[in-house]
């Protein structure tokens, strides 16, 4: 048995599309594997640690070789609390709007959280940065009010070029996405736009 983990970042629910998305994709998913667990991390309903001077210094001491005081190891121990809960996961589905071009701060504390030393990914100064987190697909429902692929406005788009780019950065190889846009259009033009994602969102599930 498999567990699939559902990370949503909009605080919309029921209006939003990238959650709309996220449940088609989770539907098809349990008619392809009625035995796995899907678990949803609904990251509005549960507050994550602060990344702030003590967990930063930890952060730093490993980096250095160095041990943690008990200070320090007793905040490190929280971050990797929240890694551990991540990494449980076989397979991830993470739903996503965009905000002012880039993504929802609830998300970005997240990755902020978890991508660290020792745990998303490693270091040494003769291979450089290498991902930890590696042989787990993960599928991405965006959703965004405007189209963002064009010439003119794909330089815009700092929500689904970051995203890969991290997930990249911390050892994902298989990265499905499904794109619900333009979502501040003509109504006729946002229904099309969905019903397009919420098939893609079955095509992809019933595979993954």
């Amino acid at each position: 048995m498999s567990k699939l983990l559902h990370i949503e970042s909009s605080p919309r629910k029921e209006r939003s599309h990238s959650i709309s998305a996220a449940k088609e994709f989770i539907e098809g998913y349990k008619a392809a594997n009625p035995n796995d667990e899907v678990e949803t991390w609904d990251l509005w309903a549960e507050p994550l640690p602060e990344f702030d001077g003590k967990v930063l210094d930890a952060k730093y001491r490993i980096l250095h070789g160095q041990d943690h005081t008990d200070d320090e190891a007793e905040a490190w121990n929280r971050i990797v609390s929240v890694f551990e809960r991540f990494n449980s996961a076989d397979k991830y589905l993470i739903s996503l709007p965009m905000w002012n071009f880039g993504i929802p701060y609830k998300l970005k504390h997240l990755i902020d959280v978890i991508t660290q030393p020792g745990l998303a990914f490693s270091f040494s100064p003769e291979s450089g940065y290498t991902g930890l987190v590696t042989g787990k697909p993960v599928a991405v429902a965006y959703a965004r009010g405007g189209a963002y692929g064009s010439d003119e406005t794909k330089g815009m788009d700092f929500q689904k070029t970051y995203i890969e780019i991290l997930l990249g950065f911390i050892g994902f190889t298989d990265v499905k996405s499904i794109v619900v846009e333009p979502t501040l259009a003509a109504p006729e033009q946002i229904e099309s736009a969905s019903a397009a994602a919420r098939d893609e969102a079955r095509r992809i599930s019933a595979a993954f």
